[in-house]
């Protein structure tokens, strides 16, 4: 049904009530990406050939916002600090001199950004909770 010419249009109220709901949970979506790319970092912290060549490089999950919608983006980019070198000439990938290139993953690193991650979704389950049951004691009325 068409609305009437000339009537001004109001937000509907069950869409308004439903905000915090889409906005918790769109950030537990953010957050899920960011463990994933820590526990990809964290499984591949000892990969020295991967398929492209080469010992594995760190992903890094960055935040931002497109500017022409406004809605929130994560992108994954590729560390691009070298890895270290370790000596180890009987290692099937070291160099002619012996050396080995490992990853550029610092499992210390990992671990915090792995638990501040966590807790960030956390917060937002804790949010998408609290909205819920304020919903539901809304509709109780």
């Amino acid at each position: 049904m068409a609305d009437p010419v000339g009537v001004p249009q109001v937000p509907r109220p069950v869409r308004t009530l439903l905000g915090p709901l889409s906005t918790s949970a769109a950030g537990m979506a953010r957050q899920q990406q960011f463990i994933e790319v820590i526990a990809r970092n964290i499984a591949n912290a000892e990969t020295t050939r991967t398929a492209e060549g080469g010992a594995y490089r760190r992903q890094v999950a960055v935040a931002g916002t497109d500017p022409v919608t406004g809605a929130p983006t994560t992108t994954i980019v590729e560390d691009t600090r070298p890895g270290r070198l370790v000596y180890e000439p009987g290692h099937p990938d070291a160099d002619e001199a012996g050396y080995v290139t490992r990853p550029n993953v610092e499992l210390a690193t990992e671990t915090v950004d792995l638990m501040l991650a966590r807790r960030m979704h956390e917060a937002n389950a804790s949010v998408f909770q609290a909205a819920k049951a304020m919903l539901r004691r809304a509709l109780d009325l």
